[in-house]
């Protein structure tokens, strides 16, 4: 690669300075000794087309979207997935050399390749799934577990609207339990998640009760910082399977990178290290 034809990629949110993703792509651009560069950009809502149509005139060969922009630009986007269209969001841009904006979501994939790595042994087929939280990212988990082929999905969320919106949009495999009984789903659930905010620092509290638990039930949050939530504490100590949320951050990063630099980037102990610095 000709040093005229570095490309360049980034991450656009608004705030983003607290994004993770720039340590995670400089660290395998250094390891893979690729003459890349990925920057955080902080784009405000209204000039979000512009600067997309501008990026790629710049040399840039796509972008991660975060917070406020992942819903927004999939009426901009020129080509979409089919993840993308179902879970109603995109977290990925491949920026195509005929000038098409190309979106995509890999945060589902993230969500279950960190599952296979953190609980090996976890089968889709299993049991049920009790999740928590409606939003987005609920979205993406909801989508690749159904795909998995998990036989149903338990879904409570503190606003029971947009619980019944995602079981519309995914089906009957979805059921919807009020927030009140969140504690109840847990009880015959073979995989526990958490894609609320709560519990993550400066948050409130995860208030549902967990004496449903169970030994050998897989539970997941989410949230990473911190990285041990109460969630995953309490689980760990009535002798669950647990998996932190770094691990989706990510995975979910892998197959953008691989779109962009060329590389497929491996997830190991000292990508971790680096992220958690």
């Amino acid at each position: 690669m000709s040093l005229s034809k570095i490309p360049l990629a980034g991450v656009i949110g608004s705030p983003i300075a607290h994004s993770k993703s720039p340590q995670l792509h400089r660290h395998w651009l250094e390891t893979y000794g690729i003459a890349g560069h990925y920057v955080p950009l902080d784009v405000a809502p209204d000039d979000l087309e512009q600067v997309l149509r501008t990026l790629p005139k710049m040399g840039f060969v796509g972008v991660n979207l975060t917070i406020p922009h992942k819903e927004a630009v999939m009426k901009i986007a020129d080509l979409i997935t089919d993840r993308a269209t179902l879970i109603g969001a995109a977290n990925t841009l491949i920026f195509r050399p005929d000038g098409k904006i190309h979106a995509d979501n890999t945060d589902g994939y993230g969500f279950i390749e960190n599952l296979k790595a953190g609980a090996p042994d976890w089968d889709p087929k299993s049991g049920p799934a009790a999740i928590l939280g409606a939003g987005g990212a609920a979205r993406a988990v909801v989508s690749s577990l159904l795909d998995a082929g998990v036989p149903e999905i338990c879904l409570s969320n503190r606003t029971r609207v947009r619980a019944e919106q995602l079981q519309r949009d995914f089906g009957s495999r979805v059921k919807v339990v009020d927030w009140m009984q969140a504690g109840n789903m847990i009880d015959h659930a073979a995989l526990v998640v958490n894609t609320t905010s709560l519990g993550m620092i400066g948050k409130g509290a995860l208030r549902v009760p967990l004496d449903g638990l169970r030994p050998g039930t897989v539970v997941t949050d989410l949230v990473y910082a911190p990285l041990r939530t109460h969630l995953l504490e309490t689980a760990e100590e009535m002798g669950c399977v647990t998996v932190d949320g770094l691990g989706m951050l990510l995975h979910q990063a892998v197959p953008a990178f691989e779109r962009w630099f060329g590389q497929r980037p491996e997830v190991d102990r000292a990508t971790r290290t680096v992220v958690l610095r």
